[in-house]
């Protein structure tokens, strides 16, 4: 299976809280609930087509804890039927129950057991939100691709993606589009090592 990283951000690179101002308050965040404004119709469709390519969800303890909470209650919802039914991977090194079925705690040595579950025949095995996982795996090299949805607002607090001591890595644009309400959908596909040169007038 590909690992396919899908994060929602700000301009300056939030991926704290985007659902609701009450989705993740910790370190004394306040601004929650800054991507919900901007979900539109065009956005939804593409959200169900990249759910259509999973055959796992990688999540980190705290996202897991709120999806377990709320998925199962929202069988109405048109994603509530492959989202309950995915198999799910948590990381997590500290005490988590396995309440939302089908799901394996995954503890230890995870980058290898990420490896191990990458080996398995599938398409996409996809990380929502987990921004600390997602840093954990893109800096063990186990990131295919990135799915990047940035919102059209700049928070000026908040945990993000990429923080300043985070690891670098190189990236290849594969896709870009807007949706009418102004997100900006940006596909990488995970090269390596950044490469670097210098600018200059021809010698």
């Amino acid at each position: 299976m590909r690992l396919v990283v899908q994060e929602f951000l700000t301009l300056d690179g939030v991926s704290q809280g985007p659902g609701s101002p009450d989705e993740d308050t910790s370190d004394g965040f306040t601004r929650g609930g800054w991507f919900a404004p901007y979900v539109d119709e065009p956005f939804l469709e593409l959200v169900g087509n990249w759910l259509g390519e999973a055959d796992g969800l990688l999540l980190g303890r705290r996202t897991y804890r709120n999806f377990a909470r709320d998925w199962p209650q929202m069988t109405d919802h048109p994603f509530g039927g492959i989202m309950n039914a995915l198999p799910k991977y948590v990381a997590s090194h500290g005490p988590t129950q396995p309440v939302w079925r089908p799901t394996k705690i995954l503890s230890g040595d995870l980058p290898t057991q990420v490896a191990e579950l990458k080996q398995q025949p599938g398409r996409e095995l996809q990380i929502h939100g987990s921004a600390r996982l997602a840093r954990s795996v893109l800096a063990a090299g186990l990131v295919d691709t990135l799915r990047l949805v940035v919102a059209p607002v700049v928070l000026g607090q908040g945990r993000r993606l990429f923080p300043d001591d985070g690891p670098p890595a190189g990236l290849k644009l594969v896709s870009h589009q807007t949706t009418p309400s102004g997100l900006s959908v940006l596909t990488f596909d995970v090269t390596g090592e950044p490469e670097f040169a210098t600018y200059g007038p021809e010698t």
